[in-house]
């Protein structure tokens, strides 16, 4: 039954891109799916961190950003989304480098990350993709507030995240790819895969408001029994 198993859950990509902005469930969902498709997880803060030891703010000033002008993150909302967006752009080259190693030499990956853009992927191809968007800012917070208890209430940062999401999901739309909503957190990962298969669970267009929504009544994703499980962000 195991070999069974096996052979149902062997991936038919090279590459397997799960985007969104921060805080909407994609490590979660990567680990869960790499241990489905029994392939590693690479996350784009990996190559940050390498091309952060390698070059200068002069070479690469997008990439160096968020170091070389920390107060900058507490900008305005929608100024810190324009620079989110052109760090992926930064970005691009270098997460396109690593896809493409993987498709030649025939080594199955997951990439995760805040950071990845759409463009590698193809919906039938050896790269697919799938980008997860919650469009709820306290859900958002709600998440940020379970996973980092210490940090407190971090509603400029989830404004951040729901803004940057609405970007990247546009993008994926506009390139074919699917758009998946975190919760139910119970089945994300079936979500996913099948979205990725061909089933995607498209989410419709959001216009971006000019107050923040009322507050709603979701909490931190749960389980079967009620329990927190901070592991999905």
């Amino acid at each position: 039954m195991q070999e069974a198993d096996e052979v149902r859950d062997l991936p038919g990509w090279r590459v397997l891109v799960i985007g969104g902005a921060s805080g909407m469930g994609k490590t979660g969902v990567g680990r869960a799916l790499a241990r489905r498709y029994g392939v590693p997880v690479v996350e784009v803060d990996d190559i940050v961190e390498a091309l952060l030891a390698v070059t200068s703010p002069e070479h690469l000033p997008e990439v160096h950003f968020w170091r070389t002008h920390p107060e900058a993150a507490h900008q305005a909302p929608e100024s810190v989304v324009e620079r989110q967006i052109a760090i992926a752009r930064a970005l691009a080259p270098a997460v396109e480098a690593v896809v493409a190693n993987h498709v030649s030499t025939d080594t199955p990956v997951i990439l995760e990350g805040d950071y990845i853009l759409p463009s590698p992927a193809t919906p039938h191809g050896p790269v697919r993709a799938v980008f997860l968007h919650e469009d709820d800012e306290d859900q958002v917070a709600a998440n940020y507030l379970h996973r980092e208890p210490e940090a407190g209430p971090q509603r400029h940062r989830a404004r951040v995240s729901v803004l940057y999401g609405r970007w990247l999901a546009a993008q994926a739309r506009a390139a074919g790819v699917p758009v998946t909503h975190p919760r139910p957190w119970q089945d994300l990962p079936d979500r996913a895969a099948k979205a990725v298969e061909g089933a995607a669970h498209h989410l419709p267009s959001f216009p971006i408001p000019t107050t923040r929504p009322r507050s709603s009544s979701q909490q931190p994703c749960q389980d079967e029994r009620g329990t927190l499980r901070g592991e999905w962000f």
